[in-house]
């Protein structure tokens, strides 16, 4: 027998080395023949060559370095095959440093392999924006990308959730001709749907069915139909479901619940039943979820008789009510302010063995505190907690804005001993006996036992924590938490990123909370439409509505339909700009994208009417409301009828007044304020005055905010006064009505037997005196800004020495005395008339370490000039000057009356010319005095400066002053001059 030997299927390792040694060698020596023969281009070649084809990224290395070594520059061959070496060996961030430095700092143009393959590095390194860049620039050097570089980029789009960005790359990808994966277009088109980008999603539909040339599936008509559901589009599920039938399948009951749901939320009852009644057709049996669908549709719209009717059919027909029927009706009692059926609801609930849900109570908790119920409040709280209802972030989130702002982490803690308590079985109360801490510490110790005994409630504890912090402005610590539940590996919701956008925007760092946003998107979470309306309110609150429209437009182009919340913040913010064009635009196009204002919306709206004087308007919006079966709160009526007596339509407040009382709703502490402001502002104290006792009488109770707030709009009243403004007596009649509907139940108060309109300044002195004994009564958080606005209204009161009580107070609370304290102390003194107090007050705070501002500087000398002490207030003056500061308008103006007085002419003159320069014309008064002086002394140089500079500004003299100038000029002979006072026409 003959013995046959086996030849190796594959050489030696060390045969295919040495072969590849010799095959570089030989071309090393034929690159240094070509470079002697000059032929560099064709050396170049070689080593292109050498590179794309070597075995290992060393060897392309060495070929480059040998190139180098010679003296040969690399072309862009070169480059392109090096780059694509080191992406071959996962050397991303090398390649894309060799094509920065290389190619692109060389000013070299890339070949289109090189773009194609830094669209792939790009997307490797998460820098889509350059990614895409690349690919625009690959397809305008009319080159088809790869398939590879294709995918890399779609898939880069998906994982961030830009499915539109996607389908915009994908339809110029096919355009090219380049040839895709199937699962690319299913991926797509999931995605799409999903997002409700629903035009894209009906193109990409047609076009799956184009190129792929297959027929539609089942699978692709779900998930296009129930797109069109949550976004809205009923029609166009409706004409689907159609296709379907033809294509032979059938509609599932699932599908009929969804176009049920779709009718509900756009209030087409009688369509949702319609669906229902074919379902049944069709031999569907109803299901719980089915049901609560309509439920919720018909509870809605305030329909609860049919929603009762459908519950018993329910009932009868075997489907058991589930933990969801009962929410969805409990919510919308709440919502329509009928708690005691919601309560009737809960009683349902229980009495069928279903046990309440944490949702449950915490609307419940949310409507029993807006209606003021606060001992069921508590009532309500300890029942769940009784119950074992373990609270969560959200009901953490309704109770906080039950307690006044400080509290945050007091309430933190209550909320966090209930979840110890219910959740982990430990008693909280043995944690804090062992330590005598802060709250924060005890808030530690409830974290570190939660997390041993439940770490699945760990997450839920550690997003309250971190809300409080943020709610606090403690920025640095809710970081701090932040990473440590983290670390404990859990993934932060959207509630929580929410909460900490929301506090950098509150300090002022925008541009970190948009880069968290982006943070957000990089780990595929995807900001909600509570995101982006933290973003939008806090730029609106700053009268930033470039950047507001910024973030709602690119809101849009992510696919997040905007909300009411969303559209109310921006017209808001346009109305309190009187952009009014702008914000009716905005509620026209929010009717438009199908949304239906609630009742905030639309007294956003009317609010912004009434303050732009455009009271007609809001009443008709109101009306429109009523008829949108958006029922009115007390709140809403209040600011209609505030604004409608601001806007001195007393009679039609009376009108809408009656109809609130009607409705069974009473007036709050906001309608009274908003009077109280207003008629202070006019100067009619006496009707201030009675509204502050109907207050009392009525019982009507005000939050130390409301009050403090209240002081601030009576001071700025009586300081902005200039004259008391009269009350005609058909107005008087008018006022004398609404008083009476306002105390319907009391009897009208008695006329105070001092009129106080009749003496301005004792009673704006009584009148602060009974609002600041008001604001002592009610506890309040202390805090700077609040001892601030108290001393600032006994000293309007005339209480000197109870500003000088709290002044002290407040020192001892921690809260240092700022430049505002003793501005509001000093105009106290100059009020009362006790200008040396204010000047050693003034003294007092320079050695106090306190500087003085500019607004102290002008309060002061103001002061000076009123008590005629010249030399000090040109003493003042000067060091006001010396620091950098000039006075206001009205300082500079009392100054040249004092210097007049003292027939000072000179200074006088001067200080008219300062005046001038900072575009600050004197008051008539003042100039027509400055010219009777300056004529008296003869200077009629510098009187004729001063005449010219005010006619310019259309300001003509006083018949007196123009007599004195004709006699002062015919006196002094000076003709020519006397001629050019009559070319002024001052008697016209």
């Amino acid at each position: 027998m003959m013995k046959t030997s086996t030849l190796p299927l594959d050489p030696p390792s060390s045969a295919v080395s040495s072969a590849a040694s010799d095959h570089n060698s030989l071309c090393f020596s034929l690159t240094e023949q070509l470079i002697q023969r000059g032929l560099v281009s064709s050396a170049q070649q070689v080593i292109q060559r050498l590179i794309a084809n070597s075995s290992s990224l060393s060897e392309a290395i060495s070929a480059a370095e040998f190139a180098d070594v010679r003296g040969l520059g690399l072309n862009v061959g070169c480059y392109a095959a090096l780059i694509q070496k080191l992406m071959q060996s996962g050397q991303t961030q090398l390649a894309h440093s060799l094509y920065c430095n290389s190619v692109i700092g060389r000013g070299t143009d890339p070949d289109s392999s090189t773009v194609d393959s830094m669209v792939i590095c790009l997307c490797n390194l998460g820098k889509l924006e350059e990614a895409r860049m690349h690919f625009d620039k690959l397809l305008m050097m009319n080159s088809v990308p790869t398939k590879t570089t294709c995918i890399v980029l779609l898939e880069e789009f998906f994982a961030r959730g830009m499915f539109l960005d996607a389908f915009d790359c994908f339809v110029r990808m096919t355009d090219s001709r380049v040839t895709l994966d199937f699962w690319c277009y299913r991926k797509l088109f999931t995605g799409l749907c999903y997002r409700r980008h629903l035009m894209e999603a009906m193109q990409m539909f047609d076009i799956m069915r184009e190129r792929t040339r297959l027929l539609p599936r089942l699978r692709w008509y779900k998930t296009l139909f129930y797109g069109l559901c949550k976004g809205g589009c009923v029609k166009e599920a409706e004409l689907l479901v159609g296709q379907m039938e033809s294509q032979g399948f059938f509609v599932d009951r699932s599908m009929y619940t969804s176009l049920m749901n779709a009718y509900s939320k756009d209030k087409k009852m009688k369509m949702a039943m319609g669906v229902y009644l074919r379902m049944l057709k069709m031999g569907f049996q109803p299901d719980s979820y089915s049901c609560n669908t309509l439920i919720h549709g018909f509870v809605k719209m305030g329909l609860f008789d049919k929603g009762w009717l459908l519950y018993n059919q329910m009932m009868e027909q075997g489907v058991q009510p589930n933990v969801v029927t009962y929410h969805v009706m409990i919510s919308s009692y709440c919502k329509n302010r009928k708690v005691d059926c919601a309560f009737m609801v809960l009683d349902n609930m229980v009495s069928n063995k279903i046990a309440p849900t944490v949702h449950c109570y915490t609307v419940l908790l949310a409507s029993l505190y807006k209606e003021n119920r606060l001992i069921e409040v508590d009532e309500m709280y300890n029942t769940m907690l009784d119950s074992g209802v373990v609270p969560d972030h959200i009901l953490f989130f309704t109770i906080m804005k039950m307690y006044p702002k400080g509290y945050q982490l007091q309430v933190a803690n209550m909320i966090l001993r209930a979840i110890a308590l219910s959740g982990c079985g430990f008693d909280p109360s043995l944690l804090s006996s062992s330590t005598t801490g802060s709250v924060e510490e005890e808030i530690q110790l409830l974290l570190e036992e939660i997390v041993k005994s439940n770490p699945s409630l760990a997450e839920v504890a550690f997003s309250i924590h971190i809300i409080a912090l943020c709610e606090e402005g403690k920025l640095d610590d809710s970081l701090c938490c932040m990473d440590k539940l983290i670390n404990l590996g859990f993934m932060p919701s959207i509630f929580v990123y929410n909460s900490l956008i929301k506090c950098l925007c509150r300090e002022g760092l925008f541009e970190d909370a948009k880069s968290l946003i982006y943070l957000l998107q990089e780990q595929c979470i995807v900001p909600d439409q509570k995101t982006f309306l933290i973003m939008i309110n806090e730029y609106s609150k700053q009268g930033d509505l470039a950047s507001a429209f910024d973030i709602f437009y690119r809101m849009e182009e992510k696919g997040v339909k905007p909300d009411v919340a969303i559209y109310d913040c921006i017209i808001g913010g346009l109305g309190r700009e009187n952009r009014m064009l702008e914000a009716e635009n905005m509620f026209v196009k929010m009717l438009e994208s199908g949304l239906d204002p609630d009742e905030i919306a639309y007294r956003t709206m009317i609010d912004s009417y009434l303050k732009n004087k455009r009271p007609t308007e809001a009443c008709e919006l109101f009306e429109k409301m009523v008829q949108n079966a958006v029922g009115p709160s007390s709140l809403t009526y209040s600011v209609l009828i505030a604004g409608l007596v601001m806007n001195d339509m007393t009679e039609k407040g009376h009108l809408y007044l009656d109809r609130m009382l009607g409705d069974g709703l009473f007036p709050n502490a906001i309608l009274y304020t908003s009077l109280v402001k207003h008629f202070t502002r006019r100067g009619d104290f006496e009707f201030a005055f009675r509204l502050l006792d109907l207050m009392e009488k009525n019982k009507i109770e005000c939050d130390p905010v409301r009050y403090i707030t209240l002081v601030i709009g009576v001071c700025r009243g009586i300081s902005g006064r200039k004259s008391h403004h009269f009350v005609n007596r058909r107005s008087e009649r008018e006022i004398e009505m609404f008083l009476c509907l306002l105390n319907k139940k009391t009897g009208l108060p008695r006329k105070n037997n001092l009129r106080i309109s009749a003496v301005p300044p004792e009673g704006m002195k009584i009148f602060m005196s009974k609002l600041m004994q008001k604001v002592i009564e009610t506890p309040f958080m202390p805090s700077l800004c609040i001892y601030n606005v108290m001393i600032d209204g006994f000293c309007h009161a005339d209480r000197m020495q109870d500003a000088y009580d709290h002044f002290e107070l407040m020192q001892k609370e921690g809260f240092h005395p700022n430049q505002v304290t003793y501005t509001m102390l000093i105009g106290g003194h100059i009020r009362s008339g006790e200008i040396d107090h204010a000047i050693g007050l003034f003294n007092k705070m320079n050695a106090d370490g306190c500087t003085p501002d500019e607004c102290t500087y002008n309060t002061l000398l103001k002061g000076l000039c009123r008590f005629g002490r010249l030399l000090d207030a040109l003493s003042l003056f000067v060091a006001m000057r010396k620091r950098g500061f000039f006075p206001s308008q009205n300082c500079y103006d009392n100054l040249l009356m004092c210097l007049c007085a003292s027939c000072l002419t000179i200074s006088a003159f001067k200080i008219f010319e300062e005046m001038i320069d900072h575009d600050f014309a004197p008051r008539p008064y003042s100039y027509n005095w400055l010219l009777s002086i300056l004529c008296a002394q003869k200077q009629l140089n510098e009187a004729l400066v001063v005449l010219d500079v005010m006619l310019q500004r259309g300001k003509v003299p006083y018949r007196p002053t123009q007599r004195l100038l004709v006699e002062t000029f015919s006196k002094e002979k000076l003709t020519m001059d006397f001629t050019f006072l009559e070319t002024r026409n001052f008697n016209r």
